[in-house]
């Protein structure tokens, strides 16, 4: 995996250092995370490594589309490592994201707000949530 990670992120022009592998590695392996879920899995392997920096590091990847932004309702900045359009599931109690891939509700959607003309906007993407709580 560590090739592949090192393509993937040559692909996207970034320089693939240890700290950007290792970074995109636990995105893959969490899905959903915020820098400080993403740090605490780093453990000690770059104890250097601060949450600002972790921070950054989503940054660069979210700035060539490696990865997106999801905001949880407590405001707190959370990454997707999926880039796909689809749908998420957003719990309010743990504030856990998960994906929900339903391909009908998106044509549906995209039907509807392609017959519309909203004046002095153009459309770039269609992002669904739902929200609620994920039953034990």
């Amino acid at each position: 995996m560590p090739t592949q990670v090192k393509n993937l992120l040559k692909t996207y022009n970034l320089k693939a250092t240890p700290q950007r592998i290792t970074i995109y590695k636990i995105m893959k392996n969490l899905g959903h995370a915020s820098a400080d879920l993403v740090y605490k899995e780093i453990g000690d392997q770059f104890p250097t490594l601060t949450v600002a920096t972790v921070y950054n590091v989503l940054e660069s990847f979210v700035e060539v589309g490696l990865i997106k932004r999801r905001l949880s309702s407590n405001n707190k900045m959370f990454f997707d490592v999926n880039t796909y359009e689809h749908c998420h599931l957003y719990c309010q109690k743990t504030h856990k994201f998960l994906d929900f891939d339903d391909t009908d509700l998106m044509k549906m959607v995209h039907e509807y707000i392609s017959k519309k003309n909203i004046e002095n906007f153009e459309l770039s993407t269609i992002d669904i949530q739902l929200s609620g709580y994920i039953k034990n």
